[in-house]
């Protein structure tokens, strides 16, 4: 990248930070209904808070709005796309039961006439990421720069645009949908690995820091993601605070956007495809014990935390996904005990107060 692209890279990552580090600091003074329903209790029996969710949706949306030379139609689509897939997730954070968990239970749920908290939120956060999708797509952008170039329907239509308008309009819708579901899938994908302290917030650094030293549009939106995530980790390896799924989803969505901005059409191919085989592995594979099994991805999970008490490492080393979950979901949920064992259950959305309950480490 050229050397004022790793300049504006940095700034815009310094904008991230230092926003989200005020919001989080204005949170706390003032939460909104009070301090008690973002409260949570860990496994050590300690008190922790979910504003960390909130502040990394308002602070990295904002960086980006007012970061200089970012088309407004990306303005638009990031705060969106931030804001309303953190709020949507600070509504499953607050309201949400846990009774049902991932994609299967939540639309199983939904089959059987009841409407969870988690299904509002994939819902909303699917007709947000389409919405944004099309913003970041359309029209000429508001700051003077240019939309963004209908590349993705010729790697899913093919020649479309040259059979014909009619072809050509498909082809556009196609690809809209298409960038949709990579920023809903993303920011999905994102809250899987809210699992321990610190977690997705460094899976956040790792996939978006290339994106932001690539510059560019995608440079410009994700930047502020990775400063936001980058500042308040330490609340979150401290065992302070956590995303929840309003921050998770948050990050997720902006650097989804990233992508959308950012990739060319096969690359935004296959970012979508493995934001769906990832999703899909989810409901049968745990990550975390996926990562526990790897010394280089288990050393890099546990950097930062603190150390796990004696009683705790069996699901700290990943032991049983009904183990974690337990530890993560019990008292926070108010329950006194974790759920039964279910392959899945420390994998997918916990919905509300489970998935922002106790992390084992």
């Amino acid at each position: 990248m050229s050397g004022m692209g790793l300049v504006r890279g940095l700034a815009g990552a310094a904008l991230g930070a230092v926003a989200a580090r005020a919001a989080y600091a204005a949170l706390n003074r003032r939460p909104p209904r009070g301090r008690e329903p973002w409260e949570r209790t860990n496994f050590r029996g300690e008190t922790l808070t979910l504003l960390e969710g909130p502040a990394l949706a308002l602070g990295a949306s904002a960086a980006v709005a007012v970061s200089p030379g970012v088309p407004g139609r990306t303005r638009a689509a990031a705060l969106l796309a931030g804001v309303g897939c953190g709020a949507l997730g600070a509504y499953d954070d607050l309201a949400g039961s846990g009774s049902s968990r991932g994609f299967k239970g939540h639309l199983g749920a939904l089959a059987r006439g009841e409407v969870t908290t988690g299904a509002v939120k994939i819902l909303g956060i699917g007709a947000a990421g389409l919405t944004a999708a099309a913003i970041a797509r359309s029209g000429p952008a508001a700051s003077g720069g240019g939309a963004l170039p209908d590349t993705t329907s010729d790697a899913f239509c093919g020649r479309a645009r040259r059979r014909g308008g009619g072809r050509g309009v498909l082809g556009r819708v196609v690809g809209t949908l298409a960038d949709g579901a990579l920023i809903a899938g993303s920011a999905n994908l994102m809250n899987l690995f809210d699992l321990r302290p610190g977690r997705a917030a460094k899976v956040g650094l790792l996939t978006g820091v290339p994106a932001a030293l690539a510059g560019g549009p995608g440079g410009a939106v994700a930047a502020p993601a990775v400063g936001a995530a980058a500042a308040l980790l330490p609340e979150d390896l401290g065992e302070r605070a956590m995303l929840g799924d309003a921050g998770a989803n948050a990050l997720g969505a902006l650097l989804g956007l990233a992508a959308v901005t950012g990739l060319g059409p096969r690359g935004r191919a296959v970012a979508l495809g493995g934001v769906v085989a990832l999703t899909a592995a989810s409901e049968f594979v745990s990550f975390t014990k996926v990562i526990a099994a790897n010394p280089v991805l288990d050393r890099l999970d546990q950097l930062g935390r603190r150390p796990a008490p004696p009683q705790h490492a069996g699901a700290t080393a990943g032991t049983g996904a009904g183990a974690a979950a337990g530890s993560r979901a019990g008292t926070a949920a108010g329950t006194g005990a974790g759920p039964a064992a279910d392959p899945a259950a420390d994998l997918s959305d916990g919905g509300g107060a489970g998935s922002a309950g106790l992390r084992a480490s």
